[in-house]
């Protein structure tokens, strides 16, 4: 029997709706597939509801019929909506700078098992009142949205204060920088479009 976490990576392939896919683009029934896999009705059924999972043999069989190779059932699924959903008990948190003592903020990703993601969405928390991160400047653009607390953007040399409930919508390529406000804890989400990969 296959473990919970083989289980679980194997499932994300989806193997059993991309042959559903292949079969109904093929019109063809589970029996009639079967008669050409040599396999039962009910073990393709099964395969398709995800029930089961076919062994490489088993799957090399039913690519035949299809004509596509083993890697169809195992590249990303452009028919599926990209989605990831990330647990608060999963997710990893990080100091703006390795190593620093008193980070100016830390920063959990929402969205990191997604490949090849458009944006990088962040939960930040930030450190003790007025200690400030470094300025920085990345391509693209930015949303950050405060949940609690009051946040000092510094855009450009300008501050700007936003409070419990602001946001605020930059382009990143200028040199920026955030500091808590004042004594009550301060987060906020983050919201950075992804630069382009290189090629």
């Amino acid at each position: 029997m296959l473990s919970e976490t083989l289980t679980t990576a194997l499932e994300g392939y989806a193997i059993g709706p991309k042959i559903r896919r292949l079969r109904l683009r093929k019109k063809l029934g589970l029996v009639q597939l079967g008669e050409h896999t040599g396999l039962s009705a009910a073990m393709l059924s099964k395969i398709e509801r995800g029930h089961l999972f076919p062994t490489l043999p088993t799957l090399l069989r039913i690519a035949l019929v299809f004509g596509v190779g083993l890697d169809h059932f195992f590249k990303e699924d452009n028919d599926r909506p990209v989605h990831a959903v990330v647990r608060k008990a999963d997710r990893i948190r990080l100091p703006d700078k390795a190593g620093r003592t008193s980070p100016a903020y830390r920063f959990e990703s929402l969205d990191f098992p997604v490949s090849d993601r458009r944006l990088h969405g962040y939960y930040v928390e930030f450190g003790e009142e007025d200690e400030q991160s470094e300025p920085h400047e990345h391509a693209g653009a930015e949303i950050i949205y405060v949940l609690r607390g009051e946040l000092v953007v510094n855009l450009e040399g300008e501050d700007i204060t936003l409070s419990e409930g602001d946001s605020m919508y930059f382009e990143s390529t200028y040199p920026h920088s955030y500091r808590r406000n004042g004594s009550l804890p301060c987060a906020a989400i983050v919201v950075v479009t992804a630069q382009p990969s290189s090629t």
